[in-house]
């Protein structure tokens, strides 16, 4: 009886992660290594879906770097047109940090706050750049990408969230940990003519 209530229980179980319709760049690799650019197309705690030029096998184990979210891992559930799903393998407290992650997407792209979906996020040619934090102190980052209106950025240790920094000769303001590093929301939408320069400026 009690096997039977646990097998019962398993559709209400899958139901509880609730997939939220996102918009974000990433990259997946292939268990043969090969890797391809990706965009995710709707996302939850337990697995997302994502248009995907490069398409595996159902079961093949995927690794993926998603904007916003970082590393996340599973396996390929479905094959759908023009990509695939998957499951998405997390500790208890890694699908709790995910569930907040896509909440503040969602809301986000409901409010039209900075860093929306309209800005192209780039790899800078020179990724390495200085960061000046609120009491002076510089040290050297890594841009992990970038936009006309903010930065995803890697440094040996975090600033607090909504301190002002300057990235190079640009203002900004710490908006949100990453996993591998922190976003940075420019105070001023820049120009993409001089932005990597203006970024990159010591």
């Amino acid at each position: 009886m009690a096997l039977a209530q646990k097998i019962s229980n398993l559709p209400v179980e899958r139901r509880r992660f609730q997939r939220v319709g996102v918009h974000l760049l990433g990259r997946y690799m292939l268990p043969d290594r090969r890797e391809f650019p990706c965009q995710i197309i709707n996302m939850s705690p337990g697995g997302l879906a994502m248009l995907a030029p490069g398409i595996g096998n159902v079961g093949d184990r995927i690794v993926a770097y998603l904007d916003h979210i970082g590393r996340v891992e599973g396996k390929i559930t479905r094959i759908i047109d023009s990509g695939f799903a998957m499951s998405v393998s997390a500790t208890p407290r890694k699908r709790d940090k995910l569930a907040a992650q896509l909440t503040w997407l969602a809301n986000r792209d409901i409010l039209n706050l900075p860093e929306d979906r309209r800005h192209d996020r780039n790899v800078p040619r020179n990724p390495i750049a200085i960061l000046t934090l609120e009491d002076g102190t510089r040290m050297t980052c890594r841009i992990i990408d970038l936009s006309m209106s903010g930065a995803a950025v890697s440094a040996e240790k975090k600033p607090p969230l909504q301190s002002r920094v300057a990235l190079g000769k640009v203002l900004a303001r710490v908006v949100r940990n990453l996993e591998e590093g922190f976003a940075l929301e420019f105070v001023h939408e820049q120009d993409p003519n001089t932005l990597e320069d203006n970024v990159t400026a010591r």
